[in-house]
């Protein structure tokens, strides 16, 4: 038994949005398409690495409030407060 493959519809030139894009290729799969795709270089940056500790609801509640009070982002406000714990505990 041999499937025939159904005719691939013509790529459009562009879209007028994103969201014509993506309905198109919502419905479409790129794999039909690598003709009309062309390698392009790219450079891209290592901006740093991210990392994910449980914190409790009560003890979040305050670092974003604290945080609020001094006018910085919760993430900066963690990182200065750890840091400064961690120099304490090791000059100790």
């Amino acid at each position: 038994m041999t499937t025939k493959k159904k005719p691939v519809e013509s790529l459009p030139e562009e879209f007028d949005n994103y969201e014509q894009a993506a309905e198109f290729w919502d419905t479409h799969d790129t794999t039909d398409y690598l003709q009309d795709s062309r390698p392009i270089k790219t450079i891209s940056e290592f901006r740093g690495r991210r990392y994910e500790v449980e914190i409790e609801p009560g003890v979040i509640q305050a670092l974003r409030k604290q945080a609020r009070r001094k006018g910085v982002p919760v993430s900066r406000l963690a990182n200065d407060m750890l840091r400064q714990l961690l120099t304490v505990q090791k000059m100790g």
